[in-house]
């Protein structure tokens, strides 16, 4: 049995010009017509599974928050129907359930009491709530006096606590701080392990990535994609930038015409991997490769060394104002770092079609917690603030970084000295006045 099943559903809303439109209709008794219908969702068939941690993203408006309102039961589909099996716990909209006239307490026990358990079972785990809130004496204020980041902390803890079957997330995770957030991306982790089926809502496509073991994408309330949360965050992902750069298109002078093609006196032509790969086909990416500084190839990054990440690219079309550049990626699919030759401050040659550029970065490691590091190269056309996508292909190759002396905490060892019972500025000082 799925956890929640979608069936041909729709959700309209409708929108009046004015108030007063919508008292003649209730005048007419609807009788009569003063209102346009907006649709939210637009024919949604879907299956939920048990225990699956499912992501839903996709641009403001685009039905997001109403499909977790249609699982909740907030809402009712204008079409098809939505079936939910299980007992549901939400964290929707900043402080929804929760009565400001209420204390931080009252309002445990409310919202356990509509989830329908008993002020016995609520006794056992109100503590356990408080202590995760950690809100400390406005437990016992008026939910009114909270700041947001209070209201979406006790919402979590009272959300996560009420032994779901179901958890609905949304974007209210957004206005915590960061020591909050990982708390609840932590706790989400935890969930997942013991059977949860989580929906998840989020624009942080970094949190999608590392908990989702399906992903939809919703645009216009209808599905645009829907699958593994790799490549649906990557084709979303690739939308966004291309709308971006439709956004900020600007005039381009064409490149000026040469005799013959250019061609780089080494090129690279091998592209290990393929994940994803988008943009106009103006121009493409022949060829990447990671060397160390005498041209030879890497099979593992070690702390604190020099590489030479090489990327061949060529033209197909006249491209003005070519920019070559890659986005480095952790294990986890967060984009780690990434630079490009306008970030660099190298302005590269107008390309003509046919001619093929070959661009070194060299790059200095730092010392990096032991993982698979993935490199993506693109090209585009333009500046840093208005270019077009030419060609980007996601993870083209992948490395393990290899172990540090010394223990790494967290994701990176930054450069540090260590000085004990020092006084600061009395060097520069005493060198000042010599």
């Amino acid at each position: 049995m799925n956890a929640v099943e979608f069936k041909g559903v729709s959700k309209s809303y409708a929108i009046y010009d004015s108030p007063g439109d919508r008292l003649k209709e209730l005048i007419a008794f609807n009788r009569l017509s003063f209102h346009r219908n907006f649709w939210a969702l637009r024919d949604l068939t879907l299956e939920i599974r048990k225990g699956e941690t499912f992501c839903i993203i996709g641009e403001n408006g685009s039905g997001k928050s109403t499909f977790l309102q249609l699982v909740a039961g907030i809402l009712h589909p204008t079409e098809g129907s939505v079936a939910v099996n299980g007992r549901v716990s939400a964290l929707l909209e900043l402080g929804s359930g929760f009565n400001p006239e209420f204390s931080g307490r009252d309002n445990v026990y409310l919202n356990g009491a509509i989830l329908g358990l008993s002020t016995r079972e609520i006794d056992k785990k109100y503590k356990a709530i408080e202590e995760f809130a950690e809100i400390g004496d406005f437990i016992n204020r008026p939910v009114k006096t909270y700041s947001s980041g209070m209201v979406v902390r006790l919402a979590f803890a009272v959300a996560i606590h009420v032994d779901p079957e179901i958890l609905l997330v949304d974007e209210a995770l957004a206005v915590g701080d960061i020591y909050f957030r990982q708390r609840c991306m932590r706790k989400v982790h935890e969930l997942r392990a013991q059977g949860v089926t989580i929906l998840f809502v989020s624009h942080a496509v970094s949190d999608v990535k590392a908990v989702g073991d399906r992903t939809l994408w919703l645009e216009e309330g209808r599905i645009k994609e829907l699958g593994d949360t790799d490549l649906v965050v990557a084709k979303y992902l690739a939308a966004m930038v291309q709308k971006d750069s439709a956004y900020l298109t600007h005039r381009r002078q064409p490149a000026p015409r040469r005799s013959a093609r250019f061609v780089a006196p080494e090129v690279v032509e091998h592209i290990p991997n393929i994940d994803h790969r988008y943009g106009d086909g103006r121009a493409e990416v022949i060829g990447i490769a990671v060397l160390d500084p005498n041209g030879q190839p890497l099979h593992i990054l070690e702390p604190l060394s020099r590489i030479v990440v090489r990327i061949s690219v060529r033209a197909k079309q006249d491209i003005a104002l070519p920019i070559v550049g890659f986005m480095l990626r952790n294990h986890l699919g967060i984009d780690f770092s990434g630079t490009n030759t306008a970030r660099e401050g190298y302005d590269l040659p107008p390309m003509n079609a046919g001619d093929v550029y070959t661009v070194d970065f060299h790059l200095d490691l730092p010392e990096l917690y032991p993982a698979f590091f993935s490199f993506s190269p693109a090209i585009a056309d333009g500046t840093l603030h208005s270019y077009e996508m030419c060609d980007w292909i996601d993870n083209a190759i992948t490395l393990q970084m290899g172990h540090s002396e010394g223990q790494i905490y967290g994701y990176m060892r930054l450069p540090c000295r260590v000085e004990v019972n020092s006084r600061l500025g009395v060097k520069e000082r005493e060198t000042a006045i010599g």
